[in-house]
C-alpha cells in the first residue's frame, strides 16, 4: 500500500486523533496507538488496523519508553492541548533531538499558540470560532452543528492527515521532519474558503437559511416523503432544474423563474406538497438515471444495499461492528486495505511492540513490575 514502511506512533485521543491514524493504518503505515494505563478500552471505535501499547507515561520511566520508540519512528501524532507534551518532557524538541527524521503532528483544537490554546473545548466550539456555524441553520432559527463532522473530522483529522503526508512527502528532499500544528479552528475555516471568497458574488447576502445554497432555494434542499423518507434536490442549472420540474409533473410556463428569490418560500411549499404524495422509492423511480439532480437519502440501514454503492463496493461490513465506508480515495495500483481484523484492547500488543523496539525481556518483565507498562491478552474465546 501506498504507506507501506511508515512507523506512527498515536497518543490515545477522541475522534480527530484516531480518525487520522485509521486513516494512515488503513492505506498501509503501522499505527501503535499509545493508550493510557488503566483504560479500559479504547472508546474512538477508530482503531481498525492498529495495535495497542499501554503505557504511563506521566511517569518518567514511561516517558522515556516513548522516547525510545520515538527515536525508531517516523510521526507521531499527539492530541493534547498545548504544553502537556512539553509538561512530560516529550514535547518536539526533546524528540527531534533525538530524532531529525522524525515528523511530529499536533492536533488541537485552538493550535499550539493563542490565548485558547490551553482551554477546553469539543467541535462546536471550534466550528463557532472558524466563522463556519454562523452560516449553519434554518432560517429563523440558531445555528446549529452538522454532527460533530467538520472540525473533529474534516478540519481536524483528514487536515492532519494531509498535514503528515506533505512532511513526508518533504522529508524525500530535505531528510529532516518537522512540526505539524493542526488547529481545527483553522482547518474547519480553511475547509470554507469558498464561502470567504464567494462572499462579494451575491451567493450569501441574505440572512442564514435564504441564501441559494444553505436551504433556502427551493430547488437546493430536502422533502419529505409520503412514507417519511426523504429526497434531496440539488437541481442548479437551467437545465437540471427543468428536468426536475418534469419530473414533479409542473410546467415552466406555470412558475415563476428559477432565481426569483421573493418566490422561493412559496415554491418550496408546492414542492413539498407534491412530493409528499409519494414514496421514497417511487420517487427514485421517477428520477433515477435523470440528471435532475434528485437523490434519495438514505439512512444508514440502506446504504449499503444502494445499488450504485453496492456496484462500487463502497461499503465494507464485518462480523464486528458491521457495516462501515470503505477507504477513500480509490488508488488504482495500491488502493487501501483496511484491516479485517478486530480492534486491539487496550495494551494487547505491548510486550510485542516492546520487542520490535530493541527492548530486553528482563526490561519489559521490570517495566511491568514497576507498572510502568501493561499488558492485556485476548481471552481464548476472542
Amino acid at each position: 500500500m501506498a504507506l507501506h514502511g511508515i512507523s506512527v506512533l498515536e497518543l490515545a485521543g477522541l475522534a480527530p486523533g484516531p480518525y487520522c491514524g485509521m486513516v494512515l493504518a488503513d492505506f498501509g503505515a503501522q499505527v501503535v496507538r499509545v493508550d493510557r494505563l488503566g483504560a479500559r478500552r479504547d472508546l474512538s471505535f477508530l482503531s481498525r488496523g492498529k495495535r495497542s501499547l499501554a503505557v504511563d507515561l506521566k511517569r518518567p520511566q514511561g516517558a522515556a519508553v516513548l522516547r525510545r520508540l520515538c527515536a525508531r519512528t517516523d510521526v507521531v501524532l499527539e492530541p493534547f492541548r498545548h504544553g502537556v507534551m512539553e509538561k512530560l518532557q516529550l514535547g518536539p524538541e526533546v524528540l527531534r533531538k533525538e530524532n531529525p527524521k522524525l515528523i511530529y503532528a499536533r492536533l488541537s483544537g485552538f493550535g499550539q499558540s493563542g490565548r485558547f490554546s490551553r482551554v477546553a473545548g469539543h467541535d462546536i466550539n471550534y466550528l463557532a470560532l472558524s466563522g463556519v456555524l454562523s452560516k449553519i441553520g434554518r432560517s429563523g432559527e440558531n445555528p446549529f452543528p452538522p454532527l460533530n463532522l467538520l472540525a473533529d473530522f474534516g478540519g481536524g483529522g483528514l487536515m492532519c492527515t494531509l498535514g503528515i503526508l506533505l512532511a513526508l512527502f518533504e522529508r524525500t528532499r530535505s531528510g529532516k521532519g518537522q512540526v505539524i500544528d493542526v488547529s481545527m479552528v483553522e482547518g474547519s475555516a480553511y475547509l470554507s474558503s469558498f464561502l470567504w471568497k464567494s462572499q462579494k458574488t451575491g451567493l450569501w447576502e441574505q440572512p442564514r437559511g435564504q441564501n441559494l445554497l444553505d436551504g433556502g432555494a427551493p430547488f437546493y434542499t430536502t422533502y419529505k416523503t409520503a412514507d417519511g423518507g426523504f429526497m434531496a434536490v440539488g437541481a442548479l442549472e437551467p437545465q437540471f432544474y427543468k428536468l426536475l420540474i418534469k419530473g414533479l409533473g409542473l410546467k415552466s410556463d406555470d412558475l415563476p423563474h428559477q432565481m426569483s428569490m421573493s418566490d422561493w418560500p412559496e415554491m418550496k411549499k408546492r414542492f413539498a406538497d407534491i412530493f409528499a404524495k409519494k414514496t421514497k422509492a417511487e420517487w427514485c423511480q421517477i428520477f433515477d438515471g435523470t440528471d435532475a439532480c434528485v437523490t434519495p437519502v438514505l439512512t444508514f440501514e440502506e446504504v449499503a444495499h444502494h445499488h450504485h454503492n453496492k456496484e462500487r463496493g463502497s461499503f465494507l461490513t464485518d462480523g464486528e461492528q458491521g457495516v462501515s465506508p470503505r477507504p477513500a480515495p480509490l488508488l488504482s495500483d495500491t488502493p487501501a486495505v483496511p484491516s479485517a481484523r478486530r480492534d486491539p484492547f487496550v495494551g494487547e500488543h505491548t510486550e510485542e511492540i516492546l520487542r520490535e523496539f530493541g527492548f530486553s525481556q528482563e526490561e519489559i518483565n521490570q517495566l511491568t513490575l514497576d507498572k510502568i507498562i501493561e499488558s492485556s491478552k485476548p481471552r481464548a474465546n476472542l
